[in-house]
Parts: structure tokens; C-alpha cells; sequence
């Protein structure tokens, strides 16, 4: 098919309401913000800790939160796939080749972009922050909530940059969720399945929702890096 044919027969399916194109974004969409609601909390508050507390192995703990970032996701498919494999250690869960299993793959593979994140956005912060907040007197819950409000548009770019992770892996929803129609087929793995049987009309399709999805996401970024100015400019 032509590639003019295709985009056309693309835009089509976009904007006439197909229920199986659809029904792809919605379990990419779902999984994705699932997994990284539930990966946010404990990364900022392991991000915080690395970050605010002297503690032996602290240099450690900051270069494997770095380096985590790195990690492929096809490994942390793996490493997934064999846990929740009837003979692992979660196989009684019954996730592999669900969307649970691939809201835990999210999870996983959105922690160490939030944790590398908030790590770097409360280490930037100026130390009197929490500083005179101990020095009012406040708890320990209070200073960190301070300090997060101040690191809040670093935090804000963590969970955004987390979200352009997660909804455009491919290896971990592959090998985790098994490309399952209507249940674990995302954005990611139909592109390579249609890519591979020739039909790529849906692939092109889902392509342009995944760069509809990474402008939004960048516009956010942008937004919120000037609004971060304009407060750093007012203080």
C-alpha cells in the first residue's frame, strides 16, 4: 500500500471511531497511567530520602538510581516474565499475559525515571529551605512536604517524563503482556505487530496518537519549565 494510501486509510480509522483502534489506546492509556500513579509515591519519597539524608552507601544508591534509567525494558520484560511465570515466585497471581501484569511492567519501568527525577530536582533545591523549616519547629513530614512543594515543578517533570516512558515501551508490554487483542495489545506492540503482517495503515495510525501524545506531553514540559522560571524569577 502506498504510503499516501496508507496515512489516508490512517486518518480514517482515527476519526471514524474504530472500536479495535480504540480499544488499543485505551489499554495503552489505562496501563500506563495505572502503573505510573502507582510508581510515583514510593519514587518521590525514595528520591526525597537519597536526596535529603547523609547515610553510608548514599553515593551508591544515587549512581544505581542513575544507572536504572538505563536499563532496557525488553531486560525488565525478562527478569518480569520469570517471575510471573507459573514456576516463579508470583506465578500464583495469574498477571502474566494481563493487564495487571503489564501495569506491574509500567511500574517498573517508570520508578527509576521518577526516582533519577526527584532525586536530581530536591539535590538542586537551596539546603535553607528545609533548614529554616526545622528551625520553626516543623516535624520531619512537614519539612519534606516543603521541600517537595519548592521541588514541585521538578517533581511535576518526573511524572511527565515517567508518562513518555512507560506509554511508549515496547519490550516489557511485549514479553509481559503477550500482545493479547482487546486485553494486553498497547500502542507500542500493535505498530510492531501490523508493521510485521504489512498493514500499515493502523500502525500509522497508532503513530501519530503516540506523537500527539509526546507533543502534548513536551507542551506540558515546556509549560511548566516556564512557569519554574517565572517563579524563580519572582523569588
Amino acid at each position: 500500500m502506498p504510503l499516501f494510501d496508507a496515512t489516508a486509510h490512517a486518518f480514517a480509522l482515527l476519526f471514524s471511531g474504530d472500536a479495535a483502534l480504540w480499544r488499543i489506546i485505551w489499554v495503552s492509556l489505562k496501563t500506563s497511567v495505572i502503573g505510573l500513579l502507582l510508581a510515583t509515591p514510593p519514587a518521590v519519597l525514595l528520591g526525597y530520602a537519597i536526596a535529603m539524608h547523609r547515610f553510608p552507601g548514599r553515593r551508591i544508591a544515587i549512581w544505581l538510581a542513575q544507572c536504572a534509567l538505563s536499563l532496557p525494558t525488553v531486560l525488565i520484560g525478562l527478569l518480569l516474565y520469570l517471575l510471573l511465570s507459573r514456576r516463579g515466585p508470583l506465578g500464583p497471581l495469574e498477571w502474566l499475559f494481563s493487564q495487571s501484569g503489564i501495569i506491574l511492567g509500567q511500574f517498573v519501568v517508570g520508578l527509576p525515571v521518577l526516582l533519577a527525577f526527584t532525586l536530581a530536582a530536591v539535590q538542586a533545591l537551596d539546603a535553607r529551605y528545609a533548614e529554616t523549616a526545622r528551625a520553626l519547629g516543623a516535624s520531619r513530614w512537614r519539612v519534606m512536604a516543603t521541600v517537595l512543594h519548592e521541588a514541585r515543578y521538578g517533581v511535576m517533570a518526573a511524572v511527565i517524563s515517567g508518562f513518555g516512558r512507560v506509554i511508549s515501551e515496547v519490550g516489557c508490554a511485549l514479553m509481559v503482556g503477550g500482545n493479547i487483542e482487546g486485553e494486553t495489545r498497547t500502542i507500542t506492540t500493535a505498530i510492531a505487530l501490523e508493521t510485521s503482517k504489512g498493514d500499515f495503515a493502523q500502525g500509522i495510525a497508532l503513530g501519530i496518537v503516540l506523537v500527539a501524545l509526546a507533543l502534548l506531553m513536551n507542551g506540558a514540559l515546556m509549560l511548566l519549565q516556564g512557569e519554574a522560571h517565572t517563579a524563580g524569577g519572582r523569588t
